[in-house]
């Protein structure tokens, strides 16, 4: 029988890459999205089906896995990928770009583990993939927001194997460096330091660093990752992809805080 993924963030970037090589090898792929009528690649293979999914919406969440079991049977595989980052000093941050950013990042991830947790456990079988990033790891200036959510994701993600292993659920973690996704673009909302002037000099450093990072445009890579965290049949937890991911994790888990944080600086120049 044919195993079934739950892809959230299908319509762009790591997301619909994964969906393709999930089909390519031969699974059941439902391929979650805010807006489904615009996807027009995915929508023509064969065992994949195009679902709403807001992870803001609960409702929403419910349907799109009630529709992929009423299809396929059973989702053997999540694969929580929706998120966005939001940039800027802290300070800068209202309300509601704080509360959005936890709720997608978050909140939202989630909300889509609970509606697929039961049906792993009546089955006794599953694996939770969460896509976190390099920024799950090591923190990058005004990106306090967005690392607070992805440091979060690793501790829930972490601490659920106790919970979830004895049902016969695997958990993974995900952690990709730069990649040229539109994560720079509409999945990303940089907060107005207009009114505080004080920050600019640095955060103009800082978002001069990331339109010069050397962002790698081999997305399939981080998909490629994907599917071997879904099929590895292993207890491994963390699997950071890209150069730049690999080589900060290693220099983070060699230096202390202080040297950390100076060889940042120096980098960004700020």
């Amino acid at each position: 029988m044919k195993k079934t993924v739950l892809i959230t963030g299908a319509s762009s970037g790591f997301g619909k890459v994964a969906a393709k090589i999930f089909h390519t090898n031969d699974w059941n792929v439902i391929a979650t999205m805010r807006s489904p009528e615009k996807e027009t690649e995915l929508s023509t293979l064969s065992n994949v089906i195009i679902s709403k999914l807001d992870v803001t919406d609960k409702l929403s969440i419910q349907n799109a896995v009630k529709e992929g079991i009423e299809k396929f049977g059973k989702i053997d595989v999540l694969v929580n990928n929706a998120g966005y980052g939001a940039l800027g000093a802290l300070e800068a941050a209202t309300e509601e770009e704080i509360k959005r950013q936890f709720d997608v990042n978050f909140f939202g991830l989630i909300e889509v583990t609970k509606a697929v947790l039961p049906g792993m456990r009546q089955q006794r079988s599953g694996t939770i993939i969460n896509v976190s990033s390099v920024g799950g790891r090591v923190t990058f200036p005004f990106s306090s927001l967005y690392h607070a959510t992805k440091f979060a994701v690793e501790g829930l993600t972490e601490s659920m194997q106790y919970e979830l292993n004895p049902f016969g659920i695997r958990l993974k973690i995900v952690e990709p460096g730069g990649y040229k996704t539109e994560f720079a673009g509409r999945s990303m909302t940089l907060f107005s330091t207009d009114d505080l002037d004080e920050y600019q000099p640095a955060f103009n450093k800082f978002t001069d660093m990331i339109d010069h990072w050397p962002m790698s445009e081999n997305i399939s890579e981080v998909a490629d990752v994907i599917y071997e965290a879904a099929t590895d049949d292993t207890e491994k937890l963390r699997y950071p992809v890209g150069h730049d991911a690999v080589q900060l994790i290693a220099a983070r888990q060699q230096m202390d805080d202080v040297d950390f944080k100076t060889m940042m600086t120096a980098q960004m120049g700020i």
